[in-house]
C-alpha cells in the first residue's frame, strides 16, 4: 500500500509539470504561429464530426463516436506537434548554437561535442559520433565554415581510422542542409560501425581534445579575492 501510495504520489506531481510544459509550449508556438489554437481545434472537430455522421449512418453512433474522439484528440496532438516543432525551428534559425541544440535532440546512439572548432567571426563546428560515423556540422558564413570543416577534418585524419566522416553546413542554400532536416539527414546515414568502433572512435577524439579543454590556463596560483562574475556570467557551461 505504501508503495502505491508513493507510486500515485509521484504520477500526480509529474502530471502538473507535464500539463505546464504543454501549456509552455502552446504558448510560445502561438507567439510564432497565432492561428494554432483554431487549426488544431478545427482538426479535432472535423475528425470528430465525420466519424459521428459515419455512425449516424451506419447505426452505430456511440461506437463510432468514441472512435471519432479518440482519434481526433490523436489528429490534434499531431498537428499541434509538428506546428510546435516549427515554430521552435523558426525561433531557433540563424541563433548561434542552433545546430548544437539540434544535435542533443537526435536520439541515443550519438556523443555529440558542441564547437569542436570555431573562428574570430564566431562560425563554428559540432561533431556528432555514432555508427554513421563521424558527422561534423558547421554553422556561419558557408564559405568560411567550409575551410573549418576542412581544417576539422585534416586535425582529426591521423587518429579516426577508417571511420567515415561527413560534414554538413546549416543553411537554406545550394548544398546544404536546412536546421530543421538536420536530425532526419543523421538518421539517414548508412549505419557501418559497430559499437565496440563508435567506443574506440570517442575515446580517440575525447584525447585529441575539443575547443575548449584546449584553451590555454593562465599559469600561477588563482587570485584569492577581488573576483567577480561578469554581468550574465552565472550560467553553467558543459
Amino acid at each position: 500500500m505504501a508503495r502505491k501510495a508513493k507510486a500515485d504520489s509521484a504520477e500526480g506531481a509529474a502530471n502538473p509539470g507535464r500539463l505546464k510544459q504543454i501549456a509552455q509550449t502552446y504558448k510560445m508556438t502561438r507567439r510564432v504561429d497565432p492561428k494554432v489554437g483554431l487549426v488544431v481545434a478545427g482538426v479535432g472537430i472535423v475528425v470528430f464530426g465525420v466519424l459521428l455522421v459515419l455512425g449516424f449512418l451506419i447505426g452505430h453512433p456511440v461506437y463510432l463516436g468514441i472512435l471519432g474522439f479518440v482519434l481526433a484528440f490523436l489528429a490534434m496532438a499531431i498537428i499541434f506537434g509538428r506546428r510546435a516543432e516549427r515554430a521552435a525551428f523558426g525561433q531557433m534559425e540563424g541563433q548561434p548554437g542552433a545546430a548544437a541544440a539540434v544535435l542533443d535532440n537526435v536520439g541515443r546512439g550519438w556523443t555529440v561535442t558542441p564547437a569542436v572548432a570555431m573562428n574570430r567571426q564566431q562560425d563554428v563546428v559540432h561533431r556528432a559520433v555514432g555508427k554513421a560515423g563521424i558527422v561534423l556540422v558547421g554553422e556561419g558564413n558557408p564559405n568560411r565554415v567550409r575551410g573549418l570543416l576542412a581544417a576539422e577534418k585534416k586535425r582529426m585524419a591521423r587518429i579516426v581510422g577508417d571511420a567515415p566522416v561527413h560534414d554538413f553546413v546549416v543553411g537554406d542554400g545550394e548544398g546544404q542542409v536546412p536546421l530543421k532536416k538536420i536530425r532526419t539527414t543523421l538518421l539517414k546515414l548508412p549505419r557501418t560501425l559497430p559499437g565496440a568502433q563508435v567506443t574506440a572512435t570517442n575515446d580517440r577524439l575525447r584525447a585529441l581534445g575539443d575547443l575548449m579543454s584546449n584553451m590555454p590556463v593562465p599559469k600561477g596560483p588563482m587570485p584569492k579575492s577581488g573576483m567577480r562574475m561578469p554581468k550574465g556570467g552565472g550560467g553553467k557551461m558543459r
